[in-house]
């Protein structure tokens, strides 16, 4: 009798081709998936977030016992769990008299630095396997880096059209341009009709799960209910399928736009089911496109679209790799002010921002706008220590984890590692918030009033940011100009400002509403 090896399977590899399980066979081998309390706690994960994956992790355990695989599925409240997947994989291994551990390679330093200790501390060999899930590997995107005295996405992501053959014509970008980007930029009208994404039946598996999470985690953060997420991966492509068929066509003309009461819009809401393994990165980019070659869907938003995937998930990926595990370190503006508590509350008089943490806390999403120019501009205006609002993004969202936040929130969002993501800090005034969202139509705060009581936050707060590191920014060509218009200013609103900036700050590290 051949002795059987541990397969092990992530809960973000829910993929029936992934690594592990191509390098074994159902005849011999046995898959290990385990709910373990030391994955679902390192941050306060939003509650919906456990559930959806929990869920989906017994569905795809189904998926693979049908496929004639053997499962060795360990639950939460099984009484002797481990608590932690080394814990889980030496019972395994013990239970099954197993010769070996095989593993698909996780998607973040932490557990890559502790699963490459597992085979000195199991006494058993423990091979980790490339995860191909992704479409350019870190070598390759190690490679595009090398010598670059910046890293842009824009130009791994023309190299990546080229190598897949995505929206090409030829040699050239179809439509003549490889970025539509400016032409995806309007605010949304209230009276347009969104389509809204499809809620899924929650069944039995579903059920007993939201009860575990209910149970277990009693004072976690985030709203379990009303649950609409897609669990099994027939699903998940039902989702996909209402996108490309309802929203596609208006994604790119509306997919930086905001609107209250309107948490959705033309946006996709599938990163959640890409970044567990439920969807595939290039089967989306090629559905996608052909929506655009028969006719259905323009070319500005396929290529919006196909960029979010081909071009930015993978090049934050590669950036979180090829950075290192100190990365999410990275403090380079210096920003060491504690997270205001209103991020996990929503308790502020600032309507884009309530609008933002309320819905994540119901929904466990935003979409990629409201993360990067309401919360997180708004923390860097602030000086929110990066870890901290690094954490919190972690924390809150179905679709996070550390390779894909990191590079978004350390580098984009609050240009904490000095401009290896972004050439220019993503610094706004409520002017922008304005213009593409109708937030400030209902805010306590008066959007138009650079100064006073009543002046939105954003405003003093901007000029603030961009004062404390005129040094670092004034010779950027792409934001000096700012500081010609605040030379230009009259000393005595130039001093209002400032004065108006001390006081919210000082009023946010005392607690106090803002």
């Amino acid at each position: 009798m051949v002795t059987p090896r541990v397969v092990l399977v992530l809960g973000d590899q829910l993929t029936p081709g992934i690594a592990a399980l191509e390098a074994a066979t159902p005849e011999r081998d046995v898959v290990l998936m385990a709910e373990v309390m030391e994955e679902a706690t390192y941050v306060p994960h939003h509650r919906k977030k456990i559930a959806f994956l929990f869920s989906a992790m017994r569905h795809f355990a189904e998926e693979l016992r049908e496929a004639g695989w053997t499962v060795d599925y360990v639950t939460l409240d099984e009484p002797d769990n481990a608590g932690s997947l080394e814990g889980e994989v030496r019972r395994a291994v013990a239970r099954h008299g197993a010769a070996g551990v095989i593993a698909t390679e996780p998607g973040e330093w932490r557990l890559q630095t502790a699963m490459e200790g597992w085979e000195d501390a199991l006494g058993l060999p423990v091979k980790l396997l490339r995860d191909r899930r992704f479409l350019a590997t870190k070598a390759e995107f190690a490679d595009w880096a090398k010598g670059r005295k910046a890293l842009r996405m824009e130009y791994f992501y023309r190299e990546m059209r080229r190598s897949y053959g995505l929206l090409m014509e030829g040699d050239e970008p179809a439509g003549g341009k490889w970025n539509f980007d400016h032409d995806n930029r309007k605010p949304a009208d209230e009276d347009l009709a969104f389509p809204e994404p499809p809620t899924f039946q929650t069944e039995t598996v579903t059920r007993e799960v939201l009860d575990l999470v209910e149970a277990r985690f009693p004072d976690g953060w985030g709203d379990l209910s009303p649950f609409r997420y897609a669990v099994t991966r027939a699903d998940a492509e039902a989702a996909a399928d209402h996108f490309f068929r309802h929203a596609l066509p208006r994604f790119g003309d509306y997919q930086d736009a905001m609107l209250e009461g309107e948490r959705f819009l033309y946006h996709s809401f599938l990163s959640q089911y890409l970044n567990c393994g439920l969807l595939d990165p290039l089967d989306l980019c090629r559905r996608a496109e052909r929506e655009w070659r028969e006719g259905r869907a323009p070319i500005n938003a396929v290529e919006g679209y196909v960029r979010q995937i081909l071009g930015w998930r993978e090049f934050v990926r590669g950036v979180y790799w090829l950075e290192g595990p100190d990365y999410v370190e990275r403090n380079e503006l210096d920003a060491g002010r504690p997270l205001p508590a209103f991020y996990w509350t929503g308790e502020t008089d600032m309507a884009c921002i309530r609008a933002v943490v309320t819905q994540t806390r119901e929904e466990a999403y935003a979409h990629h706008i409201q993360r990067l120019m309401v919360t997180g501009t708004f923390a860097m205006l602030v000086g929110v220590e990066p870890r901290q609002v690094h954490e919190w993004y972690l924390s809150v969202y179905a679709d996070a984890y550390e390779w894909v936040e990191a590079p978004n929130v350390i580098g984009m969002s609050q240009f904490a590692d000095g401009g290896v993501v972004a050439s220019k800090p993503y610094a706004a005034s409520g002017n922008y918030i304005d213009k593409m969202s109708d937030h400030c139509a209902g805010c306590r705060y008066k959007v138009r009033d650079r100064t006073g009581e009543d002046a939105c936050p954003f405003n003093p707060l901007y000029w603030d940011f961009m004062l404390r590191h005129r040094e670092r920014f004034g010779n950027n060509p792409r934001v000096a100009r700012v500081y010609a218009t605040w030379d230009r200013m009259k000393d005595e609103k130039r001093e209002a400002t400032l004065r108006d900036a001390k006081s919210l700050l000082g009023r946010i590290d005392a607690g106090g509403r803002v």
